[in-house]
């Protein structure tokens, strides 16, 4: 926690106040660029005018003592300082600082002057200590230039301008720095808060402690992410629980085999059994509990293979009913055994494309489960087209599976029987190897039952 306030909540003081600066430095440079282009503008076309508006009274010819006197006494009503002379070196006689005619008027001004145009000139005066503004306009007789009206203004610096709101202007962004501050404030806590809880989160979770739960409401990409940790925290939740359950499970079905091969042998090993006759029936039960053990790791071993993205089916084309037939022929003896009937009726014109141990390995899981559960009455299979594809069709009437059960029948280890005995049951993972490999071939697994009327299990496969 420490180490996310050090760094997010720093990060995000840090923009809050570069943000803040950056506001008043784009201020400050607004407030020159309104001096540049409103006041100074505005002083310079307020010269021009005014200079303009005196030049109409020049009539040609010489400068006359009238007109002279007309500038002279317009001058002192002015806020601005008004000159006209005959000669423009006069200038230096008459302005109130130093002043080089070279400078004032070169070559270049002199030109825009004989063409009728007023020279704008800006400089910096130490005396007023502050730029000075003036505006040079020419008086012309044909092409002679008679004489200059010369106007000139010091101009207000930005302070004096803004002196009469600057205590105003410092309240202003006073208030200014507190808000923004306070809302920086809240807004580090508000974005934090929540980045602060998911990772106390995540500790509690990595700790085992799945149950944890995120309450942001937020719809913004915080709230998103609470929603995906929330999601992942169950997900992880609920695989934690089936690993238990399955490691419980495969516990459960290796304790007896592993305690009947052990007790037996040990009774062999030190010469309890005295008969030939039950040294033959107990080497028949730990053959028989070693297969059974074999199968549970073969069937654990197929579920992990088709479990994991690297799996890849052998698919060719395959006539399916000719491959049912050749599935069903080890059931001849097991079916006499138990005097149960099979029927058959096998649509021969169907082929899908498939992977066909996979395929024949899903025939006699369901067969297994079919054969197991029922005691009387027989067993049909039927193969036929259907809307998308194909569908295989084993019914039995044996024991039926009870509405409860139904949806779980295709789980790990999940038996119908919570006694879970050896004798009415296989490893328990037939119907999800099944199921896996159905949804491999791109098809779909359908169970339906009633008690001690039946079950009907389909397979629905794409066909060629």
């Amino acid at each position: 926690m420490k180490h996310l306030t050090n760094t997010l909540a720093k990060k995000l003081w840090l923009t809050v106040t570069a943000a803040i600066l950056i506001t008043i430095l784009y201020s400050y440079f607004l407030s020159y660029l309104f001096y540049e282009k409103l006041y100074v503008e505005d002083i310079e076309e307020s010269l021009f005018e005014e200079g303009l508006a005196l030049a109409e009274d020049y009539e040609g010819g010489p400068l006359t003592t009238e007109l002279k006197e007309q500038v002279e006494w317009y001058n002192t009503k002015s806020d601005s300082e008004i000159f006209i002379v005959s000669n423009p070196r006069e200038l230096s006689a008459c302005l109130p600082f130093d002043i080089d005619y070279e400078t004032l008027i070169g070559e270049a001004e002199r030109e825009e002057l004989l063409q009728g145009n007023a020279v704008f000139k800006e400089g910096f005066e130490e005396r007023f200590d502050r730029n000075i503004m003036g505006v040079i306009i020419p008086l012309l007789d044909q092409d002679r230039l008679e004489g200059i009206i010369y106007i000139y203004l010091p101009l207000a610096k930005i302070t004096e301008i803004t002196q009469d709101f600057a205590y105003l202007w410092m309240i202003a962004s006073f208030l200014f720095l507190i808000v923004a501050l306070g809302t920086g404030a809240w807004l580090v806590k508000r974005l934090t808060k929540p980045l602060l809880d998911m990772k106390q989160a995540a500790d509690s979770v990595s700790k085992g402690n799945y149950g944890v739960h995120l309450n942001i409401q937020s719809k913004d990409e915080i709230g998103e992410l609470a929603f995906a940790f929330n999601h992942m925290a169950d997900s992880i939740r609920r695989e934690d629980e089936r690993k238990r359950e399955f490691l419980a499970n495969v516990s459960h079905e290796l304790r007896t085999p592993i305690s009947y091969v052990k007790g037996y042998s040990d009774a062999l090993m030190t010469n309890m059994v005295t008969s030939e006759e039950d040294r033959i029936r107990y080497l028949h039960l730990i053959h028989r509990e070693s297969g059974r053990m074999e199968r549970l790791v073969g069937d654990l071993l197929d579920l992990s293979k088709l479990e994991t993205d690297e799996y890849r089916l052998e698919k060719m084309p395959l006539p399916l009913a000719q491959l049912i037939e050749d599935a069903l022929q080890k059931y001849g003896s097991t079916l006499e055994e138990k005097k149960l009937s099979l029927m058959k009726n096998l649509d021969p014109d169907i082929i899908i494309n498939g992977d066909e141990g996979r395929i024949e390995q899903v025939i006699q899981n369901i067969m297994d489960n079919a054969i197991r559960y029922t005691n009387e009455g027989g067993i049909s299979i039927s193969l036929y087209a259907s809307k998308n594809g194909c569908c295989i069709e084993v019914t039995d009437t044996g024991l039926g599976i009870p509405q409860e059960d139904l949806e779980k029948v295709k789980q790990r280890f999940y038996r119908v029987n919570k006694a879970r005995t050896r004798s009415d049951g296989g490893t328990g993972l037939g119907l999800a190897i099944a199921e896996k490999l159905v949804q491999l071939h791109g098809g779909e697994l359908l169970i339906s039952s009633k008690v001690n009327e039946g079950t009907t299990v389909k397979v629905l496969l794409p066909v060629i």
